[in-house]
Order: C-alpha cells, then sequence, then structure tokens
C-alpha cells in the first residue's frame, strides 16, 4: 500500500515537469509579472471545528496510555526528542496537579523489523494556565521527553514511549532520520501556519500525509486556543480582554484535541514550530507562551530560548525567529542571530531558510505591514547573510515574493512566501492592501505586542508619498486566497523546489510550482 502510495505520487510530480515549456520556472526567469489567482467562492463559507466527542480527539481508553506523541530534531542530527502526555488535564476552580513521578518517561527503539533493543529515559513535568477572578484554571496532564541519541543517519527507526513497568506503552511508531552527508538534503519539507482544528484542517493535513514529507515546519498559529473562554465556549473576540479579568482566556484543553489530532503527523515525521500571536497566551502571572513551550521540544541549547532557535536538516540550516520577543539590536535574539549567521558554513549547509510569524512582504489587507519593526532592525542581517527564503505564516492566504530586499527588487534577495492557510478557526483573507478603499491608515499598524511604530509612507518607488500601492506590488509575484500548505525539494547546492498545494486540488497538483535558484557566485555572503 505504502510503495504503491509512493509511486503514485512520483508519477505526479513527474506530470508536472511539463508545465511551463517542457520544465518548471526558475527564479533566474524573474522578477515575474504579479498575479492574483481569483477567489473560488465555493470554498468559502462557515468554518466548523472538529467534533471534540470523536475520535481521534478523545483521550485513549487505557488509563496513562501516552497520547499527542510528536518528534523534534535536535542540534545534532544523530539524536531525536520524542514527547508524550499522560493521565487527564485538569480544569476548574479547586485542581491539584499530577505527580509527574508517578509514570515513568521511557522509550524503547530499534532499526526497522529488527526489535526494539535498545531503551531511553527522559523526564517529565506537568504545566499550570491560571487565572485571576474564578476564571477555570487549568494544569496539563503529564508531559514527558526522552531524547535519543546515536542514531544513524538516514535510517528507518521503529519505537514505542511510555511506562513499561505499569505496563502502558504505546502502539508502534517509526521515523526516518536524516540524511547528514555533504550534498544530501531532506527529500522533502512541509510548511504550513494557521493549523487550527477544522475540517479544512483536517484536509490540509490529509493532503500533506499523501505527500510524504519527511520534515514539517509549522509557522505559529496552533490551536487556537485563544479564541476560546475557559468554559470552553467559543469567543467573538479574539484580540481582546473579557468582562471582570484583564487577561485574554484561554481554553487550554483545545491543546489537547490538537495534539491529539495531529499525532499521525507529529508521531511519525520530526515537527519544527515556532510561536505566533495566537500563543501568546498570557496568564495570571504574567508568564506567556507556557503551552508553546511546555508543549514542544526545542534545540534551544544554544540560543537559550525556545522562541528562536536554529537547526540542521541535511544542507539546510533553518533559523526560526520569534516577531514576539524582543528582537531590536541591543536583544538577546538579535545577539544570538549575529552570531548564529556567522557560524554558518555554506559548504555543509548551501541553503539558509528563514522563518517567523507576522510576514514582511505580505500584500493582503490582513496585518498589512504590521511587522515592519523587525524588518527595519532584522532585515539587513539577513540579506548581508544570503539567505534564500523565508516562510511565514499570520495572514490567512498565501503568497509567493520575488526576490526582494527593502521593498525592491534585488536578485541577491530572499524569496518571501507566506502560507498562513492550514485552516484555522477564522477564514481566508481576501482583500489585499493595494485595491481601492483597502489601504488601511498608518496609525493602525504599531507593533502591538512589542510595542513602537515603523510604518511609515514609502519614500521612493512607485508607491512613492503613499502607505499603500495602487495595484499588486512588483515584489509580489503569486498570490491566492485559498487553503493549503507547501512542500520544498532540495535538489542540490542550487536548486530548491517549491510547490504550493491547495485543498481544494487533487492531491498532487501544484497551484504554485518554481524553482528557486540560488546564485552564491554572484550573491555572496
Amino acid at each position: 500500500m505504502v510503495l504503491s502510495s509512493r509511486l503514485l505520487h512520483c508519477l505526479a510530480l513527474l506530470s508536472l515537469i511539463f508545465v511551463v515549456n517542457g520544465q518548471f520556472p526558475t527564479t533566474l526567469e524573474g522578477p515575474f509579472k504579479p498575479v492574483t489567482v481569483p477567489v473560488n467562492y465555493s470554498i468559502l463559507g462557515n468554518v466548523t471545528s472538529l467534533p471534540t466527542n470523536q475520535n481521534p480527539l478523545l483521550r485513549p481508553k487505557i488509563d496513562f496510555e501516552p497520547e499527542q506523541i510528536s518528534l523534534s530534531l535536535s542540534s545534532d542530527p544523530c539524536f531525536m526528542w520524542v514527547t508524550w502526555i499522560t493521565g487527564e488535564y485538569q480544569i476548574g476552580d479547586d485542581i491539584k496537579p499530577l505527580d509527574p513521578r508517578s509514570v515513568a518517561s521511557v522509550v524503547q527503539y530499534g532499526y526497522y523489523r529488527s526489535g526494539r533493543n535498545f531503551q531511553a529515559t527522559g523526564y517529565s513535568f506537568v504545566y499550570n494556565q491560571q487565572y485571576p477572578n474564578g476564571l477555570k484554571n487549568y494544569t496539563s496532564g503529564t508531559i514527558h521527553r526522552v531524547l535519543l541519541t546515536g542514531l544513524k543517519p538516514d535510517t528507518m527507526y521503529e519505537y514505542q514511549c511510555g511506562d513499561p513497568s505499569i505496563p502502558a506503552m504505546s502502539g508502534v511508531h517509526y521515523f526516518r532520520t536524516h540524511r547528514t552527508q555533504r550534498g544530501e538534503y531532506p527529500s522533502r519539507v512541509a510548511v504550513v501556519g494557521g493549523l487550527g482544528l477544522t475540517y479544512n484542517t483536517s484536509t490540509t493535513i490529509s493532503h500533506m500525509l499523501a505527500n510524504h514529507p519527511d520534515l514539517v515546519l509549522l509557522l505559529g498559529d496552533l490551536s487556537f486556543a485563544d479564541l476560546y473562554l475557559t468554559n470552553g465556549t467559543l469567543s467573538d473576540c479574539g484580540s481582546c480582554s473579557f468582562p471582570q479579568t484583564p487577561l485574554q482566556e484561554t481554553y487550554q484543553p483545545r491543546w489537547d484535541h490538537w495534539g491529539r489530532f495531529m499525532q499521525i503527523l507529529t508521531a511519525t515525521v520530526p515537527t519544527m514550530v515556532i510561536e505566533g500571536d495566537h500563543e501568546i497566551e498570557k496568564n495570571a502571572d504574567n508568564q506567556t507562551f507556557t503551552a508553546y513551550s511546555s508543549r514542544f521540544a526545542f534545540p534551544s541549547n544554544e540560543s537559550g530560548s525556545t522562541l528562536y532557535y536554529s537547526v540542521n536538516a541535511g544542507g539546510i540550516h533553518f533559523v526560526m525567529l520569534g516577531a514576539y520577543v524582543s528582537y531590536d539590536k541591543s536583544s538577546d535574539q538579535y545577539k544570538w542571530l549575529e552570531k548564529d549567521l556567522s557560524n554558518v558554513d555554506r559548504s555543509v549547509t548551501p541553503w539558509l531558510v528563514a522563518s517567523w510569524h507576522p510576514p514582511w512582504y505580505s500584500t493582503y489587507k490582513e496585518h498589512y505591514r504590521e511587522a515592519e519593526c523587525m524588518r527595519v532592525e532584522m532585515e539587513d542581517l539577513l540579506y548581508v547573510h544570503g539567505v534564500d527564503i523565508v516562510f511565514n505564516g499570520h495572514v490567512n492566504g498565501y503568497e509567493r515574493s520575488n526576490r526582494v530586499y527593502n521593498y525592491t527588487l534585488d536578485p541577491c534577495g530572499p524569496v518571501h512566501i507566506t502560507v498562513g492557510t492550514g485552516g484555522n478557526e477564522k477564514n481566508l483573507t481576501l482583500e489585499h492592501a493595494d485595491e481601492p478603499g483597502n489601504c488601511p491608515d498608518p496609525s493602525t499598524t504599531p507593533d502591538r505586542y512589542m510595542g513602537g511604530f515603523c510604518a511609515f509612507n514609502f519614500t521612493s518607488g512607485p508607491a512613492a508619498g503613499n502607505f499603500c500601492w495602487n495595484e499588486q506590488p512588483e515584489y509580489s509575484a503569486y498570490r491566492d486566497s485559498s487553503f493549503g500548505y507547501g512542500t520544498l525539494e532540495v535538489k542540490n547546492q542550487t536548486h530548491a523546489l517549491w510547490i504550493w498545494y491547495r485543498n481544494q486540488d487533487k492531491y498532487f497538483a501544484g497551484a504554485d510550482v518554481i524553482y528557486i535558484v540560488r546564485q552564491p557566485e554572484r550573491c555572496r555572503s
């Protein structure tokens, strides 16, 4: 069954080879004339959440059986993090946290079909999300985390996790480690943001699994737990405090539902995440990002933060940046980024890919130029070090730029790709800032999380003197209001194939297909 599925996938990709004069277009042929895909209104409508009283969102029937299993890369390519949860969360006024010491954290693993002859142990903990004034507090199930070490590159493993002494072990899951030799790359990296837990999310993940990624990047806005009150009721206010409390409420069990749903992907494919604004979730003691930082493992030894970090996957160096933590030139994040980029060896990792949540180059009305202060602080640094591709979420629409730097077409600038279209709890973004009557007032675009106002009128170029263009900007190559995700397939040190898949299309039919081509001789970093 797996073999036939992979064969169909290969045949489908081969059928795409002749899309433009017998080959895919490349960025060398750009800059391209801007394209806006007409809205397909048949795919719009009420966004419907998946039912929480049906599988796969239900708790396991066996006490302490592992759930919400996920894999994450480590800073060492021969290591792998395994995370899972046991026990039942508690929510209410008078709750008592579980004792993490009551259940062991064990992974039994081995080579595929050769038995699980190795064993690793880890640690466990719980987290709390508390609110003032009688709102329902939350304490999580026990979160377990184990680091597998000494793995062989490009090797299939099988594993179970849990506590063998109870016994309460998971089913058998599988993963393949990445290649590590020079000139080798992940076969396929899936990229998406704004997932949520809707029927659109289900379609996105189903399509993604059919394309067999061996790494997933999630660009923030994951569970959308902050769109719900602590009693589980969907709120009509996603960005404000609620009556009788200075804090925005969240319904933390939404994270548990989301983790159970995602396990079909995350238990098999290493998944790296970066925070979005919906992960902020401030609680009573003013802590933020507690659920996000607790539920995922990060290779954060070097950065010292779960909100920004870097990791290698074969010949790709991924830099994951935080838009909701200090990013100015005096910040810890900026200093870490300077050091991290300076240490990149492009002979080992030729490709440099950066990701964060809010886009710098989005032409949609929603969140237009919202991250301008971050761009002002960090764009020069990324440009000097030759970042090839930037991935963002936040905006519920798809957009790919031409190579751009400081709003100017530049053959050495990165390609910016916004793909916040995983399914979310809202709906698609349809309006563009360059359409008549849609240009927002500049005063509405300050960074409301980090502070500061940087989005002034353009001083040069076709939009000089204005806050928005009066037509689709030349740096915007392709935009499409559809749910979906993308894949990046790095072929060698200069060519990477990017494919944007829409949920309404067939599984292997790419809507936006292009080779992103590096020019290291022209664009030296």
